[in-house]
Parts: structure tokens; C-alpha cells; sequence
């Protein structure tokens, strides 16, 4: 059968694919224990020491690789058999993860081996990010591509809210991390297999060595695609000024007085908020003017983080940040349907990985900027809250700026049509 008549008779759903579903139960398992780790982490770090310093490292740790291996990575994904890319980072995940339950069980190496084990896993992600990202699309005919994003988006949510309740959970039962990481082993074994199981549609041939010239490919491509480097930056800045996630804890304990429980409450709505809207788009995808819906979106999200950071209401905080990540998911939809849809299959690896690296330097930079700019309007609940108001002032004046600078991006219509 032709990829025409393929495509013409392809249902609606991308769960009819086989190799889609395989993927995504995969990508499913690897994300639950991602956020599984990333809990047990935090805990045993700060029970280990008890400064909020150390936790910053944390996060370095594993931002670092992405950030210095994304030229590279990005070719990786290009230039080889995307399956075994994966499989190759599940498996130096596994090691992570064993080590980390070492590092634990024995108490051996204290800090210092739990960052080096950290950074080995931050390396593994490194790659994996731009091969599953490229490989999705492969899975897939065309005209089921933005349903099988938003599907994509709402798995990956699903995950994000399971898996610190269920790393808590196992945590809490034994008051000890080992066993977190020992079911992290297990779920990234499991996908590995599975990702070793995919058979991806017919691809582009693969590319050369790894020159500089290839390395900066996927630089120069969404360069001199405005709607695509419009869709990343506004997102980049977006996020970098409206992120009102860092100073939750302040909001929690001193404007809202809710206390731990309702601390993590707040950290989960975004996600429900996001997964909500996933769903909705999974059935009722963009089908026109996707680039004014994208603005909009942004919009929104500026909006509903000025209400979050005038609220004294704690339902009312709740809803805010329901919006904000419902609103950020329109955002991210279009954005990464724009980057499958408009990027060829050779090019897909390395345009990825430039749009993992505006993603993951957003929201690292983000919580920088919001605690500078509270330290900056003066210490205390007040500081806090003029943050996260200023962030969101921010955004909306980075809409109209976007809407003049990328006149392609704000009159985008269908999301499958090149340009």
C-alpha cells in the first residue's frame, strides 16, 4: 500500500496505529518514573543536607547536559536509528537508577554522587528528547499528526500528575527513597523493551558526519522559518516572565496560608489544567487560524498570572493556575504541531532539540527570574506577589510585540501547510 492510499484510509484515531501505542505506553512508563525520581530526589537531597541550595543543584544537574549537548544530540537523532538512541539512553537510565538506589541504601558518596548520577541521567534525557520527538511523527500518517500530538500532550501530563503521587506514595510507605528508585528500574526497563518494539514508517535518508555545518542545521532552519522561530521564542518568553511555579511555596505559606497540602495542590493544577485541555484538543484539534489561537493562548496565560498573583482566595488561586496551564497547552500544541508538521523527517532531530533546549532554559530561567525579581521588590509575601504580577504584565506586552515582530506566526492558518 502507497503512504497515499495509507493516509487516505487511516482512521481517526492514532491508537489504530499499533506503533504508535507502543510508543506512547512506553513513553507513558519513562515519564512516571522520570517524575517519580525527580520527587525521591528532592526529599532525600534536602533530608540529607536541609539547604534549599543544594536542591538548585538538583535541577542544574540535569539541565546542564541538554543545554551543552543539544547540537549534538539533535544530529544523534538525525543520523541514527531513533529506536536504538532510545533504548540506549533507557538503559543508562536503568544504571541511574541503581545507582541511585545504591547511593541510598549504602548512604555511599553523600551529595556528590547523587549530582554525578544526576548528570548521567540528564544526559541520557538529553538524547532521548530529540529521538522521541522525531520519531513520533513516523508513527503516524499526516492527517492523524495533531491528534497524536495532543494525544501526546495528554499522556505526558497524565504522567506528570501520577508520578510524584506515586512516588510519594512508595516513599512515604517505606520513609526511605531506595524503593522509588528500584520502581523507577523497573518502569524504565520496560520501556526500553518497548521502544526496541516500534517499527516506524518509511524515513528520510539519514545524514552525513557530524560537521559543524550539520551540527547548526537545526539552528539555521528555524531561523529561516519565522513561523517556527516566532512559535519557540514566544513561548520562551512567555514562560521565562509569566512562571509563577518558583514562588508558589511563598504564596502557599504566607499570602494564601494553606500550608503544605495545599502546596501540592497548587503544583498539580497547572498539570490538570494542561491535561484537561490536552483531551479536549486530542478530539477537537485546531483545524484553522492556529497562529491567532496561539496568541490568544499567551494572552491568557499573562492573564490568569496576574489574577494568580492578586488572589486571595485560595479557590480562586486554584482556578488561576487551572488556566494557566490549560492555556500554556494551547501554546505548546500548536508549537509542536507546527515543528512536527513543518520540519522534514531528516530535519526533525535536530529542530527538536533546539526547541527542547528555548523549553528547558524557560522554565530553568524562569524560577531564576522570579526569585530575583521578588528579591527584588523587597523580601516577604508582598515581594512575591509583585513578581509574579510584573511576570504577567511581561507576557502580555511580549504578545503584542511577537504579534508585530511575526506577522507569519500570527496569521498561521492550518497547521499542516509548509512555510
Amino acid at each position: 500500500m502507497t503512504s497515499h492510499a495509507l493516509e487516505a484510509s487511516a482512521p481517526g484515531s492514532p491508537f489504530a496505529h499499533r506503533d504508535y501505542a507502543v510508543f506512547q505506553a512506553s513513553r507513558f512508563c519513562v515519564t512516571v518514573a522520570i517524575q517519580m525520581q525527580g520527587l525521591a530526589v528532592g526529599y532525600h537531597v534536602y533530608r540529607l543536607t536541609g539547604r534549599a541550595l543544594d536542591l538548585a543543584f538538583v535541577g542544574l544537574a540535569q539541565f546542564l547536559p541538554a543545554f551543552v549537548l543539544s547540537l549534538v544530540t539533535g544530529h544523534v537523532a538525525d543520523r541514527f536509528d531513533r529506536r536504538r538512541v532510545l533504548a540506549i539512553a533507557g538503559l543508562v537510565q536503568v544504571l541511574v537508577s541503581a545507582a541511585l538506589a545504591v547511593i541510598a541504601w549504602t548512604r555511599w558518596g553523600g551529595t556528590p554522587a547523587i549530582y554525578a548520577a544526576l548528570v548521567l541521567g540528564g544526559t541520557a534525557r538529553a538524547f532521548a528528547g530529540p529521538a522521541g520527538s522525531a520519531l513520533m511523527p513516523t508513527l503516524v500518517p499526516g492527517p492523524v499528526m495533531p491528534r497524536a500530538i495532543a494525544w501526546s500532550s495528554t499522556i505526558w501530563q497524565i504522567a506528570t500528575i501520577a508520578g510524584p503521587a506515586l512516588g510519594g506514595l512508595v516513599y512515604g510507605l517505606g520513609d526511605s527513597p531506595t524503593p522509588v528508585y528500584g520502581a523507577c528500574l523497573v518502569a524504565e526497563l520496560v520501556s526500553t523493551v518497548g521502544f526496541l518494539a516500534v517499527r516506524p514508517r518509511a524515513q528520510a535518508a539519514r545524514g552525513g558526519g557530524a560537521t559543524l555545518d550539520a551540527l547548526l542545521a537545526g539552528v539555521r532552519y528555524v531561523r529561516s522559518k519565522p513561523v517556527l522561530l516566532g512559535a519557540i521564542s514566544l513561548d520562551l518568553f512567555a514562560v521565562l516572565l509569566g512562571g509563577a511555579v518558583a514562588l508558589l511555596p511563598v504564596f502557599a505559606d504566607a499570602v494564601l496560608e494553606v500550608g503544605v497540602n495545599g502546596l501540592a495542590w497548587m503544583r498539580s493544577m497547572p498539570a490538570i489544567g494542561a491535561a484537561c485541555m490536552a483531551l479536549l484538543l486530542s478530539t477537537r484539534p485546531i483545524a484553522s487560524r492556529s497562529g491567532a489561537w496561539m496568541f490568544a493562548a499567551v494572552a491568557v496565560f499573562g492573564l490568569a498570572t496576574i489574577a494568580f498573583g492578586l488572589s486571595t482566595d485560595y479557590r480562586l488561586s486554584l482556578a488561576a493556575l487551572f488556566v494557566i496551564g490549560a492555556s500554556d497547552m494551547v501554546s505548546v500544541y500548536v508549537r509542536q504541531t507546527l515543528i512536527q508538521l513543518r520540519t522534514p523527517d531528516e530535519m526533525r532531530g535536530r529542530v527538536s532539540a533546539v526547541n527542547l533546549v528555548f523549553v528547558g532554559a524557560s522554565n530553568e530561567l524562569g524560577e531564576f527570574e522570579s526569585g530575583l525579581v521578588a528579591t527584588f521588590f523587597g523580601d516577604g509575601p508582598q515581594g512575591a506577589i509583585r513578581a509574579v504580577v510584573v511576570g504577567g504584565l511581561g507576557t502580555l506586552a511580549v504578545v503584542a510585540l511577537w504579534a508585530r515582530l511575526f506577522p507569519a506566526l500570527r496569521k498561521a492558518d492550518r497547521l499542516d501547510l509548509g512555510g
